[in-house]
């Protein structure tokens, strides 16, 4: 079902465009604009996935949708709560609070600052407990004292956001964005460069247009950055975009490396134990025989902000230019931003509380919430005044992967034990030997020609993992099979 969005309001923009190419050359943009396109940054995948499977031209991104459909296609009785399969396709955004505040909103999320409580226990404890979720019950109901009283009483926390201005840029801020996302301050030196090398100072062949966009062009925008170098062009002048992307040339060199601190596979603490079923003739995983742990893994990628999964991969071959918003927020002058925290909002996302679990092999951190001065909630403890700071309290929001389970020691989405079959594309389905057989008969792989391989991911090859599950629809195959830089092989059809 397609998510419904607002397109109340309008934003302006004022583009360069080529007229015989039919090209945007840059556009120029205020701190409304910007404030709307680094907000894609906070976007978790899951959200993307559900956005672009149900725009007007679907977008496949790597394999992100076959494994967003598997969640959909797995009994709820695998999850460790009701609320777990929500959590992973509807995840919500720890930046959810702030992007409220966006002229142009591409998702209409429940109001962000609206949770769940009980009603009974926030008048019976001191310190209540806070929910996204009205499916778990009370941790502070605790038999035999009391019943178990779900947490389906809502409360609105207004969240401060005291520095006036944009959401995360000043007001006023302005900058020249090209046709492929290069984000560039409008006094800067390389403009005179770069105006000759876009073609930009003939004023013969260009033209200035001005657009008025809506909700639909800026989801179409992000649609676009994807598949295509020109978003612009596509989303202003000849929306169109390509419908999928995958089957690039995959490399995992420079981006691999640059996120690991030097620890072998040997030297880590956690490791998962993965069982490969590998064609000896192809040299492809057919599929792999795992645990849930493995599988918790793999399906944390949908709640895992854009804006992290872009610092994974700023080296990797990319078929559109997402990347580059990813590259101009690191590099954006922070003279710019309402404070360092607005840009840590976007450069280093987190979870919002109870998404992660413990032992994440991605080692990303869940964002913290204080409230204070009557009921106000912020994750930036540097506006809290003062004279409120030792009142400040911090705020406890329930676990929904783990509340009611018995087993302290469990971890992630999934009940423990668990066996499952995943496909080199992300299809994951519960052990079946129909499943595996059906995998081998479409690849045309005989019984003869398999064998067993046993691997270990550690944080290194669960990076490897994520960067493969977006650009490759081999994700199996590319992240333990094939070395840094060289191609991947799309599987036969």
């Amino acid at each position: 079902m397609a998510q419904e969005v607002s397109d109340a309001k309008n934003i302006s923009l004022k583009a360069l465009v080529d007229k015989g190419r039919n090209r945007v050359i840059f556009i120029e943009a205020d701190n409304d604009f910007i404030d709307v396109l680094f907000s894609f940054l906070t976007l978790p995948m899951g959200k993307i996935v559900r956005l672009a499977r149900d725009h007007s031209t679907p977008l496949e991104i790597g394999c992100m949708n076959k494994l967003y459909q598997s969640i959909e296609k797995l009994d709820v009785q695998v999850f460790r709560s009701n609320a777990c399969r929500d959590m992973l396709l509807l995840p919500h955004s720890a930046a959810n609070c702030h992007c409220k505040n966006l002229k142009l909103k591409i998702t209409d999320d429940a109001e962000p600052t609206r949770f769940n409580c009980c009603a009974y226990g926030s008048q019976t404890s001191h310190s209540s407990w806070l929910s996204y979720y009205a499916t778990v019950n009370c941790p502070s109901c605790v038999p035999p004292c009391y019943n178990h009283h779900a947490m389906n009483s809502q409360v609105n926390l207004s969240v401060d956001d005291s520095q006036v201005g944009g959401v995360f840029v000043k007001e006023g801020a302005r900058v020249i964005i090209t046709d492929d996302l290069q984000v560039i301050p409008p006094l800067s030196a390389a403009n005179i460069s770069l105006f000759t090398k876009l073609g930009a100072t003939n004023s013969n062949t260009t033209e200035e247009l001005t657009f008025n966009i809506g909700v639909e062009q800026v989801l179409n925008l992000l649609v676009s950055s994807f598949v295509s170098k020109t978003p612009f062009t596509e989303t202003l002048l000849k929306p169109n975009p390509v419908p999928k992307l995958g089957g690039v040339n995959f490399s995992q060199g420079k981006c691999i490396e640059s996120q690991i601190s030097g620890a072998s596979i040997n030297e880590e603490k956690e490791t998962i134990s993965v069982k490969l079923v590998v064609s000896k003739s192809k040299n492809v995983v057919c599929y792999a025989e795992v645990g849930e742990d493995f599988v918790n893994l793999i399906f944390s990628f949908l709640t895992l902000p854009l804006g992290f999964i872009l610092k994974q991969m700023l080296d990797s071959p990319w078929k559109g230019c997402i990347d580059q918003l990813c590259k101009g927020v690191l590099d954006f002058d922070e003279k710019f931003f309402k404070s360092n925290y607005h840009k840590e909002l976007l450069c280093n996302p987190k979870l919002i509380p109870g998404f992660s679990y413990e032992n994440h092999l991605l080692g990303i951190e869940e964002a913290e919430y204080y409230m204070f001065s009557d009921r106000k909630l912020t994750s930036d403890r540097s506006i809290i005044p003062s004279n409120q700071s030792s009142q400040a309290i911090k705020v406890k929001f329930l676990d929904p992967k783990s509340h009611g389970d018995k087993d302290t020691s469990a971890q992630g989405f999934l009940k423990e034990p668990a066996i499952f079959i995943v496909a080199d594309n992300l299809d994951i389905r519960r052990v079946s030997p129909i499943f595996q057989l059906s995998i081998l008969n479409d690849l045309k792989v005989h019984f003869t020609d398999i064998e067993d391989r046993t691997v270990h991911v550690g944080k290194n090859e669960a990076l490897r993992l994520l960067v493969a599950s977006v650009v490759s629809d081999s994700v199996l195959t590319n992240a333990f099979l094939r070395k840094p830089q060289e191609p991947s092989i799309k599987r036969e059809q």
